[in-house]
């Protein structure tokens, strides 16, 4: 069947996309569209061309498909300049999700109708780049400035209502495509639509537009969707090929390349060793713990329709646990996931007990009791005996060994780690710790588990923090390292931010808990060898009874939504430094994110070496969609394959004549840089 495909009816061509899933705009499509309108333009038949898509949507945006490969011609500027200079006025009828250069090629028609339900937008801004054809041209000439701007270089889609208002749609109706492109077709036969070519149209954005989202853009990719918006005050052909310029720099940015790869990542972690295997039923959940963590994951399983049982050791922390539930239900109502009959409705779907036995017939349990190796074997061996045959049971640890709570049970092939992030129905990443027993068709239901609840499930082996907590670890103690060699902490969190990270690694501790870092470095005292330094200011922090945000004071003092700079911390680290012998010194921005990124590297290569992490892309992934790690770079190590694995093999070895017990180059990544590889070639080989 072809792509485009024509109908007529009288004076009206109907002519259909039809390019499964989603109408992607691939080279069938934009060869159909141009063989369409240059016979249509011969046709003396037809007055009207009304353009539609078969299916749930109209043209959602590019096919993936072609993204890397060589460009087929015709490439969609081309078509959307066919369009536009169509002798015969076009109509194009939108439904679903029109996005990127689906909505480019609606703006080179003549006239827009979009069905009720529709989105419209130009992501192209998260894949580090800039609408390519003529987006940024033509949607200034149809839409006031601000509008313009705002879908531009923000890449968020708007409703219907607001494209009809804002005079990017030229109508609004019910009814399925074909039938309201006929519609609209022989409206603009009578008259009842008028026809305008973008062209002939003024660019409505303002030097007072410009300025006011110049005051606010951050980051190389805005700015140059900015610059590429700004055109439009040319003459629609030149602002077409500054356009054309700007992102053809943007295809070869670093921020696309990162941008790009954290696209891919989000589907490469699903291709997993145990993909064939058959994944069980879910339809009932049950949580132990009904803390922050366990509630989290509770609602993360009633948002995704599962019946959930949720069991507290203490017949007074059942009434918190439901208050918690509850509170993060009427959450979802005022972002606007659920209305107020739903939540009671998901509510209705909660029970709270003390009484494990309530457990005996969920299909997966989710234990979230305190990080203790003793609590969780005991809880481990009760849930195997009450728990029925083929239940997947699974830890929420974060560090602790998932092997040894498995072999407190009969069934160590049904028992999986599944840590969860905090807030857990909030946060999208869920690392599935495979244990040396585990069926392959318990990690299959796992990972069918993740994408009931909307997570980005990632595969993890068994070491102390898997994947991501392991590598946390490490590099975590960078940034002591350099606090009591001279950097402030508040110069280390800033360096950070600018870097692209939301927030600083003394900020997330203290939003985390202080108390939670130093228990585990209380738990790992006994094991830390004599040749590894050890940094103590965050333990007189802690002595304090400062843990951050909870407390109202850590590395830093909190008063409502401000903070400012706990000087008490200052005074530890230089006491460290006098009784340790050592001479402060000074950090550049740029050394402090080198030490950092260099630390974070190297032990995330020593997780894929040890075969922790499945491929480098699931490291990657892991930190995307669980640590907040800059979208733009696209993972740890898509950041070290854009740097030069070569400068970062030279950074750890110039840092190992400072500490060489700290700073050692991991086999893996001498190995890459002698075969002359990057993590990405190891992607590929799979």
């Amino acid at each position: 069947m072809a792509a485009v495909e024509t109908k007529f009816e009288g004076q009206v061509a109907l002519v259909k996309i039809d390019n499964p899933p989603v109408n992607a705009a691939g080279i069938d499509v934009r060869i159909g569209l141009v063989n369409a309108v240059r016979e249509l333009e011969e046709d003396d038949r037809v007055k009207v061309i009304a353009l539609y898509a078969a299916g749930r949507t109209f043209v959602a945006g590019a096919d993936i498909r072609e993204f890397g490969q060589p460009p087929k011609q015709p490439m969609l500027p081309e078509v959307c300049e066919i369009l536009e200079a169509s002798a015969k006025p076009i109509v194009c009828v939108l439904h679903g999700t029109t996005l990127g250069g689906g909505l480019e090629i609606a703006l080179s028609c003549q006239a827009r109708v979009g069905i009720k339900g529709l989105k419209l937008g130009l992501p192209e801004v998260n894949l580090g780049l800039l609408p390519g054809a003529g987006g940024t041209q033509r949607l200034p000439r149809l839409v006031e400035g601000m509008t313009a701007l705002t879908m531009i270089t923000s890449g968020k889609p708007i409703s219907a209502e607001a494209a009809l208002e804002a005079g990017l749609l030229d109508d609004l109706q019910d009814g399925v495509p074909a039938e309201v492109a006929l519609a609209a077709g022989r409206q603009v036969l009578d008259g009842a639509l008028t026809p305008r070519v973008t062209a002939h149209l003024e660019n409505r954005i303002t030097t007072n537009d410009l300025d006011a989202f110049r005051a606010k853009t951050r980051g190389e990719v805005a700015e140059r969707a900015l610059k590429a918006a700004e055109a439009s005050n040319l003459p629609l052909s030149d602002g077409l090929k500054e356009e054309r310029r700007l992102f053809t720099e943007a295809m070869a940015s670093n921020a696309h390349k990162g941008l790009k790869h954290a696209f891919f990542a989000e589907r490469a972690v699903s291709h997993i060793p145990e993909s064939k295997a058959e994944a069980r039923d879910l339809q009932t959940g049950g949580v132990i713990g009904g803390g922050t963590m366990g509630s989290g994951i509770a609602t993360a399983m009633l948002l995704a329709g599962m019946p959930v049982t949720l069991i507290e050791m203490e017949e007074g922390r059942v009434a918190f646990a439901r208050d918690t539930i509850t509170k993060n239900l009427e959450g979802a109502v005022k972002r606007g996931k659920l209305n107020a009959e739903q939540r009671d409705a998901t509510l209705a779907k909660l029970t709270c007990t003390t009484d494990m036995s309530a457990l005996a017939d969920v299909d997966v349990v989710i234990e979230a009791v305190f990080e203790s190796m003793d609590v969780k074997r005991e809880v481990f061996g009760k849930l195997d005996q009450i728990c029925k045959q083929g239940a997947i049971l699974a830890t929420n640890t974060s560090y602790l060994d998932v092997n040894e709570i498995a072999g407190v049970t009969s069934r160590p092939q049904d028992v999986i780690g599944l840590h969860f992030f905090s807030p857990a129905h909030v946060m999208r990443l869920l690392e599935v710790v495979v244990g040396k027993d585990t069926a392959p068709e318990t990690v299959a239901t796992s990972f069918k588990l993740a994408k009931k609840l909307r997570k980005v499930a990632v595969r993890s082996g068994v070491c102390d923090g898997f994947i991501g907590n392991r590598i946390l670890a490490h590099y975590r103690k960078s940034t002591a390292y350099m606090q009591l060699d001279g950097a402030p902490f508040e110069q280390i969190d800033a360096a950070l931010e600018d870097f692209g990270f939301a927030m600083g690694p003394f900020a997330v501790s203290d939003l985390a808990g202080q108390d939670i870092g130093w228990a585990t470095r209380k738990r790992q005292a006994e094991f830390r060898p004599d040749e590894e330094r050890y940094v103590e200011i965050a333990d007189r922090v802690c002595e304090q009874g400062w843990f951050g945000r909870k407390s109202g004071k850590g590395f830093y003092i909190y008063d409502g939504k401000n903070r400012s700079v706990n000087p008490a911390v200052a005074e530890f680290a230089q006491a460290e430094r006098e009784a340790k012998g050592i001479a402060a010194r000074s950090f550049t921005d740029a050394e402090i994110v080198d030490r950092y990124m260099a630390a974070m590297v190297s032990e995330a290569a020593r997780v894929v070496e040890d075969k922790i992490a499945l491929r480098p892309i699931d490291v990657d992934a892991v930190f995307l969609f669980g640590y907040g790690f800059p979208r733009h770079w696209g993972g740890p190590l898509q950041y070290a394959d854009i740097t030069g694995l070569a400068v970062i093999v030279q950074r750890i070895e110039q840092y190992a004549q400072e500490d060489p017990y700290y700073w050692q180059v991991p086999a893996l990544l001498r190995e890459l840089v002698e075969a002359g590889k990057t993590f990405n070639d190891l992607n590929k080989e799979g």
